[in-house]
């Protein structure tokens, strides 16, 4: 693997919550003076001291940004030695990497590892320290299977969906090709209508689905490539399924439909795989292009649909560990995009119109912390929080699509930086302000599909030489 870099600036090498000299002497989360040191250890009980410390992170965390939670709790810790001890309890950390990092399985020794690490590759992102690698295939069996349609990424596996109804899986740690799953052969309305619209990852199970509505279920691990079908796709009533999601942890499937009246949406339970609902006028303008995607290759977008587990209740709650969290789906055309809440789909809880300018559709994506961004035509992006609508920045990424070539802007987020390519190269912005840090030095061309999680980004190049392109920020790479 050769390593890249877009930034020379330094850090301060120990990402263990401890930050730099600077930042622990001054800022805005400065800490006692030491001539208060005494009087603070002997009034202030231990789990009072983590309840403190752990609310001073999040705040910096929530007021500055996540890579200011370090910082403020070395500040924390210098207060006295029983302070100081605090920071050995693996609660407070546990607490920390949920919050901060959206962690919930530990990867590391310990959770103080655990938030350590992600502290250091949200810096390596920061910076644009990354190796860049290469995952290569050659179980191809037509010339449709070179063109990677959507991809899904977890922390162990990055699995691809083909234009010819193969899934490729793919090990991160090894960039070994684990196993391709091809859906069942069947009759099909349309060359291209086992094409693969969506994947979602739960663990050690991928469910995928096609365009013409299948719905399979796998075993990524020692599963042998044995598929077996969840649910069997209704084309001629359905449409065409043009995007298809779910909850990485959580219980739902989502799809997207083209080409029938009021059916755009339809949700299963994941865990029963039964239809729950169908219904939804989002796509009734683009019934006619979701019918031609079955037979024609992709050269346009229908919509996109993502699902985040978001905060959408207006009371306040003093204790934020135990505000209401609910499924929520972002979905968008390019006139369109709104916002409902999966166990109500009918109540929408936001809506966006184009304006005339138009969405492009491929530059939409959510974030774990429950933000979405969308591009218009004109090259305008803007993050915002998906419970309420509320603008967090906006930016302009420059040479933005045009109605009709809206492959030419692809892109995704996670948790802290947006990535938008366009004219094959992949820039990244940090979604607190809005502000452009650097492009990717590897130039793949016109992009297909692209996806990031907290420690990868990955792509597919339209054009592909059976070859997935693989950025790793991790702070042991």
């Amino acid at each position: 693997m050769s390593s890249s870099s877009s930034s020379s600036s330094s850090e301060d090498g120990n990402g263990n919550g401890g930050g730099s000299t600077s930042a622990r002497r001054g800022g805005n989360f400065e800490g006692p003076s030491t001539s208060r040191q005494r009087a603070v250890n002997e009034v202030w009980p231990e789990h009072f001291v983590e309840a403190l410390a752990a609310q001073v992170a999040i705040d910096a965390s929530h007021s500055i940004g996540r890579l200011a939670a370090a910082p403020a709790l070395a500040n924390v810790f210098q207060v006295c030695t029983t302070w100081r001890a605090v920071s050995r309890w693996d609660a407070l950390w546990h607490r920390l990497s949920r919050r901060i990092w959206g962690r919930t399985q530990l990867l590391h020794d310990t959770w103080r590892d655990e938030f350590v690490y992600w502290h250091r590759t949200a810096q390596n992102f920061l910076r644009g320290r990354s190796a860049h690698g290469i995952l290569a295939f050659d179980d191809v069996d037509n010339q449709d299977g070179y063109t990677c349609r959507c991809m899904t990424i977890s922390d162990r596996h990055l699995a691809c969906g083909f234009a010819d109804g193969a899934v490729r899986v793919f090990d991160l740690a090894t960039h070994n090709h684990v196993v391709t799953l091809r859906p069942h052969e069947r009759n099909r309305l349309g060359q291209f209508a086992r094409a693969v619209s969506g994947i979602v990852i739960n663990g050690a199970t991928l469910a995928f689905a096609t365009l013409d509505g299948d719905i399979y279920v796998a075993i990524i691990n020692g599963g042998g490539g044995v598929i077996r079908m969840a649910h069997e796709g209704d084309v001629v009533n359905d449409g065409a399924l043009v995007d298809f999601t779910g909850c990485g942890s959580g219980r739902w499937w989502v799809g997207l439909y083209a080409g029938a009246p009021n059916r755009a949406y339809h949700i299963w339970d994941s865990v029963t795989e039964e239809l729950v609902y169908v219904n939804g006028s989002l796509t009734n303008p683009e019934s006619l292009m979701g019918w031609r995607l079955l037979i024609n290759e992709v050269t346009e977008f229908v919509g996109r649909v993502r699902v985040v587990t978001a905060i959408i209740s207006e009371e306040e709650v003093e204790d934020e560990d135990h505000q209401l969290a609910v499924a929520v789906a972002v979905a968008c055309t390019s006139s369109r995009l709104i916002v409902f809440d999966l166990r109500n789909p009918d109540v929408i809880l936001g809506e966006e119109e184009s304006n005339n300018r138009g969405f492009i559709v491929t530059s939409v994506d959510v974030s774990n912390d429950a933000r979405y961004i969308r591009v218009d035509n004109h090259g305008h992006a803007s993050v915002c929080r998906v419970g309420t609508l509320e603008e967090v920045c906006r930016f302009n990424i420059g040479g933005g699509g045009r109605p009709g070539s809206q492959r030419r802007v692809m892109g995704c987020m996670n948790l802290g930086y947006a990535l938008m390519c366009a004219g094959g190269v992949i820039t990244v912005w940090e979604v607190e302000h809005g502000r452009r840090l650097y492009h990717f030095r590897e130039r793949i061309g016109e992009v297909n599909a692209v996806v990031a999680n907290e420690r990868y980004v990955a792509a597919a190049a339209a054009t592909s030489d059976r070859i997935i392109h693989l950025w790793d920020f991790g702070a042991d790479q």
